[in-house]
């Protein structure tokens, strides 16, 4: 299986730069993944494909303001910096910018001295962990000093950081948002939970390697970044309830997707339990947990490409792309959505 079997022509001007000002009102795409037939919709009248008894997980992860810029303690240069993982002791694990000058040692001022970063080493990848000095709380300077960490393809500017959140976003961890829940409005959650559809709440924390480009010709040899997730046995219950009275779980994203499949037992059960997962979903793949899939549309040759083609099979999903272009879908994070059933 090749890289190149997932390659699909995205006109620039489809990518969407901002988000819709109602969330709910994008675009989607529904697509029945047995017979692959396709019909056109839009986001807010998801609660129509939702059945009595369904449960439908969501992935409650925040998006970190991640993105700071400092300037050299001793030259004023510029240095952006990327927060990517939290290790002890107020380090963190790093993408520095410009790279080659970030030598052990180097001291970076953010927020005229509000926040001091010590490169203390440097790690795979060419990643700086950073040793951070301030006084009060980290989350909070993080708030005032910190940019949201947008996507490489988003180019314009986000006015309201919110809107790269999801509205149920809780746990602060991630460094992209878990985008297929970026539709959700706090009006929809509560309709489709007095539906009588159960909602159950996961977190993962989405790491930069989401976006990394899949490097290798043979889809075998590519390797996934790790990511951490956590579920409690709350929201367990509630999503094995569903499975045991032959009611469907619908993975809200991709994130809440691999969380399922990464943590699912032998027996077909979900219990509390947290960790990193690594799992790499592409044709061939034999679902263990979950029954559809509420996405949006990715890049060519992804692995979220090859994952969605995985529960729908490679044909539909390439065949259902190329209807999205044609009908001019809005794509990737602030774009329109595709309920697979």
């Amino acid at each position: 299986m090749k890289v190149t079997d997932f390659y699909f022509d995205l006109p620039k001007e489809l990518i969407a730069q901002d988000p819709l000002k109602d969330r709910s009102s994008s675009r989607l795409l529904l697509l029945d993944k047995k017979t692959g037939e396709i019909e056109h919709n839009v986001f807010r009248n998801i609660i129509e494909f939702l059945n009595l008894g369904d449960c439908l997980v969501l992935n409650d992860t925040k998006v970190l303001p991640a993105r700071l810029i400092g300037s050299r303690i001793g030259t004023d240069a510029k240095i952006e910096i990327l927060l990517l993982k939290r290790k002890d002791n107020d380090v963190w694990e790093t993408l520095v910018k410009p790279g080659k000058k970030a030598k052990i040692g180097t001291k970076i001022s953010f927020g005229e001295g509000i926040l001091i970063g010590e490169i203390v080493d440097i790690v795979e990848e060419g990643n700086r962990l950073i040793q951070f000095s301030y006084n009060g709380i980290f989350e909070e300077i993080l708030d005032e000093l910190g940019q949201m960490p947008l996507p490489p393809y988003i180019t314009h500017q986000l006015e309201d950081k919110n809107r790269y959140q999801t509205v149920y976003a809780k746990h602060s961890g991630s460094a992209a948002a878990p985008t297929a829940g970026l539709h959700f409005t706090p009006e929809l959650v509560e309709e489709i939970e007095k539906k009588g559809i159960a909602i159950a709440y996961i977190t993962l924390h989405v790491g930069l390697g989401t976006f990394r480009p899949v490097k290798v010709e043979n889809v075998l040899d590519h390797h996934m970044h790790s990511e951490f997730y956590t579920i409690n046995q709350k929201e367990a219950d509630k999503m094995n309830k569903a499975k045991e009275n032959g009611n469907r779980i619908i993975a809200v994203g991709t994130t809440s997707c691999r969380t399922l499949e990464s943590a699912v037992k032998e027996d077909g059960r979900i219990s509390e339990t947290s960790g990193w997962t690594e799992i790499f979903i592409y044709p061939g793949y034999k679902f263990k947990f979950i029954d559809c899939l509420i996405t949006n549309f990715h890049l060519p040759e992804s692995t979220l490409l090859m994952l969605v083609s995985a529960l729908a099979g490679r044909e539909s999903i390439m065949n259902a792309y190329q209807v999205a272009v044609n009908e001019k879908y809005r794509f990737f994070s602030f774009g329109d959505a595709m309920f697979i059933y």
